[in-house]
């Protein structure tokens, strides 16, 4: 897949890098970046020698028929894994399972601490579960990682990418082993939470919003659906001003070519 895949998007899109020499040769570490795109999933592993797992919602492994099939080949090939979203924390507890699984391994594991992708590609609360119990349960380094105009390139519910050059900026691994054995405690996961999420702003320079991203996507679509149903609304009321002036005209005429 790095040559199927990596070669050509590194050909045609020609990514920028910047503190590649900050992901370790070998041994565990966990990649944690800002998500602006679909793409951000291909092109950060594209710029990098060594194989990096993210998780992906099972769906993407599961449908039935021919493209089903391509699909779920497709995400395999790229090191994805699949997590089955059902029940309250069925996502969230097979998350950290994947992730613990994978850098016992000594490889390297992706992740989007803001859950999804960005809305409106400003920077979002990072999720407290994920990452943090995560690096607690191993002791591996937390890199933040900064995608740049990923979201440009394929904004959300685009299919046909846009060429253009993205960037990618690598920090320093974060070290939190002074929080080791603290895992339960919830102020700890915020607290390592928001210092990552605090390097991926300096990073990529987006503005931060102090919310999840989830919740801002249902506000947009509130948002959307509040003005789709106002502009019905005054749709309506201009042809029923319409009508009643027509119905005004009428009457009018009748009466007129009555008095006559």
């Amino acid at each position: 897949m790095k040559v199927s895949v990596g070669g050509p998007l590194k050909m045609i899109f020609r990514p920028w890098v910047e503190g590649l020499e900050n992901v370790p040769a070998e041994g565990p570490a966990i990649l944690a970046s800002n998500h602006l795109s679909f793409s951000d999933s291909f092109f950060l592993p594209a710029v990098l020698d060594r194989k990096v797992t993210f998780i992906a919602k099972a769906e993407y492994f599961t449908t039935p028929g021919v493209k089903g099939r391509l699909t779920a080949a497709f995400f395999k090939g790229v090191g994805q894994l699949p997590v089955d979203r059902s029940g309250a924390r069925g996502a969230g507890e097979a998350a950290i399972k994947s992730g613990i699984e994978v850098l016992e391994r000594g490889e390297l594991f992706g992740i989007y601490p803001e859950g999804t992708r960005s809305p409106d590609g400003r920077l979002y609360r990072g999720k407290p579960g994920g990452l943090a119990r995560v690096a607690l349960a191993t002791g591996a380094p937390v890199i933040p990682v900064a995608m740049i105009d990923t979201e440009k390139i394929q904004p959300p519910g685009k299919v046909m990418p846009k060429v253009m050059r993205p960037g990618i900026r690598i920090g320093e691994p974060l070290d939190f082993s002074r929080y080791q054995g603290m895992d339960h405690d919830r102020f700890v996961l915020r607290a390592l939470t928001d210092e990552v999420m605090y390097e991926i702003m300096k990073l990529s320079g987006q503005e931060y919003v102090d919310m999840y991203a989830t919740a801002a996507k249902r506000q947009i679509a509130e948002a959307a659906k509040a003005e789709k149903e106002a502009g019905r609304a005054a749709r309506e009321a201009e042809k029923a001003a319409q009508a009643a002036l027509a119905k005004a005209e009428k009457d009018q005429a009748d009466k007129e070519r009555s008095e006559s």
